[in-house]
């Protein structure tokens, strides 16, 4: 088969001019074009990722929400039977346990159902597809498979999986990250990686998805590309039949930043999901979105070859793009990503967290329905989304135009003739006459869901943007979302702010934070918020408080009997903006003495196991192991946390690994040691030893 590099054509329906008569009749806003129209509900290119949603809830908001707005496809999490481990986070579907389709979303038969009504509302479905390893820890899988041998499962032999023999390197795990063997033919965190070099497992790996393909799925996301050579994908394309609509599956491919290999070549087995893209969002949009008129010169991929999004599950976690934390920020990218004219768009939604390994909504691990009111953040209902996902299958393929900067916040442009938008990333709203190009008339504001219209005259508009919001209207009939959340896609009130902060404590006892305004109980320790202690020892939680807003806060301790105990501390200040803001502290080091240290060790691990810091400081557990913090793994190898220290102060540490069952393994050698001066952003640059 022939990989096709762009996603096939959806599932359209047909519009005639009968059919924009109705949608008149119907109660859409009609604009000035006399000639008829084609419906803009019908689906185009935009692609919806509903991570880890069941399919039960996939199916229902396909047919309720997704089709009617023109969203083209859906993109689902893995459907293979996976680990299913004690504290279910969100990675266990990451690791296959069988290619056996009843999983944690749901059975074999609620999969199919799901990929019939999608089709039904116009829409194609692709999965995540993890083939490059199968799951590095052992026990019971979602669908009762019980495994005891990482390299023997329902579907592989040990002689299946690459050895030190061809990863040359006799721990197998993936060390070296500039090596490209290395990368491609050792283990990923522990992973067993699969010899995709084999014709065998080749076979059997296309025979996984032509599963999916003979249910009805049209394509695929391919995790981890970047560790199977490019000849070995395209031997598995060979294998895959072709689709139920007689087209070949559509591949795009997860190729994570790094020296080697390139994304670029990835190209000839498909599209590349675009992480510099996302990037370059997020430095626009928490600077100056006026830079945004270089986007294409700023080392982004080419729009025929990659697929754009604003945010992923694994970089809205580690920080590397933004996240629906950064609230009204997040959503105005998502609508500079669908107004831009380049890659084909994706629109993320996911479930809300507060500690990155988090499970989503469940019960006994399986994922539970939906609920958008509740533990989920559903953007792709949001009626900004909603309404540019309309304007941008309106406005086609015609090229951006009529580019205006009117300041560091605040841009216009066309597509074409076909539509306009202008759009303010400041706090307050902003008022310029823009240029549109378009036919004199008056058109509706997608953005608010048609509440309000625009008028042009002489190609010219005045409008006043709302803050952190966005106007935009296009040539056609415009039908107003009637199943998308309440709001009027301008900007909200509040923003999320995360406090982290470092405390010990004995069983029983639990950290809260406390506060000047009421969304921090108004110093009422009845009142506190109650921190998570899922990073132990930070305690971390995720409060809404009112934009452009100077607080104070102090953190306290309650007791199972509620006896409370307050940090010695000054009262803590802090100020909101407009976008997503982070609070880190230690107990009892006041603001105004402390400083922060970036701890950075570069080492190797198996999955399960994790790096710690410890040392001579309160604020680094006094030595003690079980006080020890927690290091990231997002730039694995490198582990990193910044830490609260006070300032010029002396001190030593050390870092330690700790296994799934809490043994400790510390590094060899003396104590480090490190002194903090008066000034702030400290950083360590160490290697395991």
């Amino acid at each position: 088969m022939t990989t096709r590099h762009h996603p096939p054509g959806v599932l359209r329906r047909t519009a005639s001019a009968a059919a924009a008569a109705a949608l008149a009749l119907a109660g859409a806003i009609a604009l000035p074009a006399a000639s008829a129209r084609a419906d803009t509900t019908t689906s185009g290119d935009v692609i919806a990722n509903l991570w880890e949603y069941n399919w039960n809830s996939v199916a229902s908001e396909c047919t309720d929400v997704l089709g009617p707005n023109g969203y083209g496809a859906v993109w689902v999490a893995p459907p293979a039977e996976s680990l299913k481990q004690s504290t279910y986070y969100w990675w266990d579907v990451y690791q296959p346990y069988s290619y056996n389709l009843n999983g944690r979303f749901g059975t074999a038969a609620q999969f199919a159902s799901m990929v019939t009504a999608c089709h039904n509302a116009g829409l194609k479905v692709y999965t995540d597809a993890v083939v490059n390893h199968t799951a590095a820890q052992t026990g019971v899988g979602y669908n009762g498979t019980t495994i005891t041998n990482k390299y023997d499962t329902p579907d592989w032999d040990p002689a299946d999986y690459h050895t030190s023999a061809e990863c040359n390197d006799s721990d197998l795990i993936i060390d070296d990250w500039s090596n490209l063997s290395e990368i491609q033919n050792c283990e990923l965190l522990g992973l067993p990686d699969l010899k995709t070099e084999n014709d065998h497992v080749r076979s059997g790996i296309a025979a996984y998805l032509n599963k999916q393909i003979a249910l009805g799925v049209d394509g695929f996301r391919i995790d981890a590309a970047k560790h199977m050579p490019v000849a070995d994908l395209n031997a598995i394309w060979a294998k895959l039949d072709n689709t139920t609509s007689g087209a070949d599956p559509y591949v795009f491919q997860e190729v994570y930043p790094g020296s080697t290999p390139a994304a670029s070549d990835y190209y000839a087995s498909g599209d590349v999901l675009d992480f510099t893209y996302a990037s370059r969002l997020k430095s626009a949009f928490q600077g100056n979105v006026s830079d945004l008129s270089s986007l294409e010169s700023g080392g982004i991929l080419p729009a025929a070859d990659s697929v754009s999004f604003v945010t992923n599950h694994d970089t809205e976690r580690n920080g590397l793009h933004l996240s629906y934390k950064d609230g009204d920020t997040y959503r105005l990218a998502n609508v500079f990503e669908l107004a831009y004219k380049w890659a084909t768009p994706t629109i993320y939604s996911g479930f809300e967290w507060s500690s990155s390994d988090q499970a989503p909504p469940n019960s006994n691990g399986f994922v539970t329905n939906t609920d958008c009111s509740s533990g989920w953040y559903c953007l792709q209902r949001d009626t900004a989304i909603a309404g540019m996902v309309k304007w941008h299958n309106a406005v086609g393929s015609a090229a951006v135009a009529n580019w205006s900067t009117k300041s560091s916040n605040v841009i216009g442009f066309a597509r074409g003739t076909g539509g306009y938008i202008a759009l303010n990333n400041g706090s307050s709203a902003a008022t310029y006459t823009f240029a549109t190009g378009m036919a004199d008339g008056t058109y509706a504001n997608v953005v608010d869901n048609g509440a309000t219209t625009v008028t042009v005259t002489g190609g010219n508009a005045t409008l006043t943007v709302p803050a952190k919001s966005a106007i935009a209207f296009y040539n056609g009939a415009f039908t107003p979302c009637t199943t998308c959340e309440p709001g009027d896609g301008g900007s909200t009130s509040t923003v999320s702010a995360t406090f982290n902060e470092y405390a010990s404590t004995t069983s029983g006892t639990n950290a809260y934070v406390v506060g000047s305004i009421a969304a921090l109980g108004g110093w009422d320790t009845s009142k506190a918020i109650q921190l998570s202690s899922a990073g132990y020892p930070i305690w971390s939680g995720e409060v809404s408080v009112p934009i452009n807003t100077s607080f104070e806060y102090k953190y306290v301790k309650k007791d199972s009997s509620g006896n409370v105990t307050w940090e010695s501390n000054a009262n803590r200040s802090a100020a909101s903006t407009t976008s997503a803001l982070t609070l880190d502290n230690s107990w009892n080091v006041a603001s105004a003495s402390a400083t922060d240290v970036t701890f950075n060790v570069s080492a190797t691990t198996s999955l399960g196991t994790n790096v710690y810091v410890v040392g001579s400081l309160a604020s680094l557990g006094s030595w003690n192991t079980s006080d020890a913090i927690p290091l990231s793994s997002a730039s694995y190898p490198t582990w990193s946390k910044t830490v609260i220290v006070p300032k010029s102060t002396a001190f030593e540490y050390k870092f330690l690994k700790k296994d799934s069952s809490g043994n400790v393994t510390w590094e060899s050698g003396t104590n480090r040691s490190y002194t903090t001066g008066s000034s702030s952003g400290y950083s360590t640059s160490d290697t395991w030893k």
